[in-house]
Formats: structure tokens, sequence, C-alpha cells
């Protein structure tokens, strides 16, 4: 009889021995679901035996982790700002640091906002449901990425308040918005032989420019005052080491106000600056 103790402790030595960080936690999470229970209750019925269909299943899923695909992705969701997000391998995978651009963003008004390279949808639907006068647009280059982010949309409940479009960054965007966000490529290309191999799996487009990391923000710095309303504030999540190069960016691109916030870890995080106020018209 295999109970769910000792199923535990076999997956626990089987992602110890490909090196997956956070090994019990993740074999915890996988446990559970396998099992069909919440996380919050498996230590009740880990004395338990597990039946033979669930125990197959629970290994299959060890076996899909070692072979370092993120849990996100076997699982099919994450959680993220208290909300539960779908999650393929078309998407990134929504991160915590990422809440730090979603809480800066909800400290400013805003009625109507633009995601650029929206993916999932984390920021722009999380922000939605934290606003609920507020709309939306999500723009990105991949079909399959606004896919995702449609089915999230419609379990949220925000998808009456939201656009989603096939956009290379503001090719096909139109009007003006109070709020500008984006999550952009922003790893070098010189720097992707050294991520965890998790993030193999994880759309390479999403992940770096192919080049110096800066590529989007250049893009995103240069259009933002063209797409901002009078007093409108764009905002960028950054790599911790990219801060003082997107404010300049955002500097020459003639926005005010630029700021570098930290995250949880006190790293460079989102870079944000606003777009001055419009002069009266006259005559």
């Amino acid at each position: 009889m295999t109970t769910g103790s000792r199923a535990l402790v076999w997956a626990v030595g089987e992602l110890k021995a490909q090196s997956v960080d956070g090994a019990a936690r993740d074999a915890r999470i996988l446990l559970a679901h396998a099992l069909g229970v919440d996380r919050g209750r498996l230590t009740l019925i880990l004395p338990d035996a597990v039946n033979a269909a669930r125990l197959a299943a629970f290994r299959g899923l060890i076996r899909r982790r070692a072979m370092r695909e993120p849990v996100s992705q076997i699982i099919g969701y994450r959680d993220f700002f208290g909300l539960r997000f779908i999650v393929t391998s078309d998407v990134l995978d929504p991160r915590p640091e990422t809440e730090t651009l979603v809480a800066a963003a909800l400290e400013l008004p805003f009625q109507d906002v633009l995601d650029l390279g929206t993916g999932s949808g984390a920021i722009l639907l999380t922000l939605l449901a934290q606003r609920g006068d507020a709309t939306g647009m999500g723009s990105d280059v991949s079909p399959p990425a606004l896919a995702v982010a449609a089915r999230n949309a419609q379990a949220i409940g925000v998808a009456d308040r939201l656009q989603l479009r096939v956009s290379d960054w503001y090719g096909d965007v139109g009007g003006a918005f109070d709020l500008i966000v984006s999550n952009p490529p922003y790893i070098a290309e010189h720097e992707m032989g050294g991520l965890y191999p998790e993030l193999a799996h994880e759309p390479r487009v999403a992940l770096t420019d192919g080049a110096d990391g800066l590529s989007a923000y250049r893009v995103i710095c240069a259009g933002a005052r063209d797409h901002l309303t009078s007093m409108g504030w764009l905002m960028v999540e950054i790599g911790p080491t990219q801060g003082a190069d997107v404010a300049g960016l955002m500097q020459r691109a003639g926005l005010e106000s630029v700021e570098i916030r930290t995250d949880l870890d006190g790293r460079d995080r989102v870079v944000l600056g606003r777009n001055p106020a419009k002069p009266p018209q006259t005559g």
C-alpha cells in the first residue's frame, strides 16, 4: 500500500535528483492536484492510501516536473494578485515580482488602460478586476497568447470591459489611454544561456528581444506620448539592472516625473513616467 506520505517522499527524491529548486513545495502542489484536493487539506490525508490511478497520475506529473516543465503549465494555472490565471506554453508564467507593477498602477487614477504584450492578461485583467469602472485593451503579437487572455477574461468576469488586439506594440492600436502598462521581453540574448531550464518551456519571444534587452523599451517609450492622454502614465516592468537605461529612455521621450520602483527583494523592478499636461487650445 502506498500512502500519500510515501508518494511524497518518493517525489521529493526524484525532483532533488534533478536539482529542481523547491522540490518539496512542488511535490506537495502536484500531489494535491493529482488527488483533487485543496493544498491546505493535503497534510490531513497524507496517511491515507492512494489509489492506483491517482498514484500513476501523480508519478506522471513528477516526471514532467523532473524534466523542468513549470508547475503552472503542469497544473494549468497560476495564482496572481489573488486571482487564478490559466497558463499554457503560449504565455509567460505570471511571476510574483510583476505584482509590484500592478500595485504601483493601482495607486494611480485611470479609466482606460492599454497593456502592450499582454500574454495571459495577468496585469491588465487584474487592473480591471480591481477597478470596476475601468476599460482596457490588451495587444500581443501572438494570437495563441490572446486566446489564453480571452479565456482568463471570461473566467475572471471582465471580458465585457476588454478589447484584445493582434498588434506589434502600437502597430494596430488606436486611441489614447490614461495608463499604458507592459512587461516586455527584457532578457538580453547573451543572458539566455544562464537562465533556469524551466524558461525553455515559455515562449522565447516573450523573454528576449534577441539583442540587448532594451529594444521593446525603445519602441514603447518612443510611442508613449502619442498614445497617452494628458497627464497619463506609462509603467513598465524591467530587469533589475535596467532601471537607469529605461528611465533615460522615458526622459528622452519627453515623459516627466520618471521614477524607479523596487520589488520586495529591493531590486529595481518598475519604471514609470507621466505624459506632460497638454497646453490649453487657443483661438
